[in-house]
């Protein structure tokens, strides 16, 4: 995990020096922090609390960066939320699953338990982020309901962590 924050914060540098690449960086990172299975393996908090403070001490515009990781948030549930569909209770039989099989039953119970508010909540917290989204798919979570939790907890998830941070910087830069 320490190699992977390292990547990280080696990328936030990288997008310091190439401001160009920011927007499309940010996204694909929110992308993959928000698909299951991808989730485990990128430290996406540690990204976007770093490159808030560093983008918003630095003056950069963060709404379009926000509105990234908005949108990759939401595409990376959205994508996990069609795994689920497409393959119901054989998730079951895939890596990480075969091996923890007790991740997808607890984001079973957490969402059979909230419902709806389980989509909100889970995009804040890592290890439920990590499974709720295909978890919805599997019990056929209507899609609607689903998008607008979705896509809610997208933009509150990327404006309140990106966004949030940089002004708290931006702030204290002052």
């Amino acid at each position: 995990m320490a190699d992977l924050e390292h990547a990280m914060k080696t990328l936030v540098e990288f997008m310091q020096t190439h401001q160009q690449w920011a927007i499309p960086i940010v996204f694909a990172v929110a992308f993959a922090e928000c698909v299951a299975i991808l989730s485990w393996l990128v430290p996406a908090t540690v990204f976007f609390t770093t490159f808030g403070a560093v983008a918003g001490a630095s003056g950069l515009n963060l709404v379009p960066l926000a509105l990234a990781a908005s949108l990759g948030a939401g595409s990376g549930f959205w994508v996990s939320y069609w795994a689920g569909l497409f393959l119901g209770p054989r998730v079951h039989d895939y890596w990480p699953f075969t091996k923890n099989p007790e991740l997808l039953d607890r984001g079973h119970a957490f969402f059979e338990k909230w419902g709806i508010a389980s989509i909100l909540i889970g995009h804040f917290f890592g290890p439920l982020r990590a499974v709720i989204a295909i978890v919805a798919g599997i019990v056929v979570m209507p899609f609607w309901a689903f998008q607008l939790a979705n896509w809610a907890a997208s933009f509150a998830w990327g404006f309140g962590l990106l966004y949030g941070v940089g002004r708290v910087s931006e702030f204290f830069a002052r």
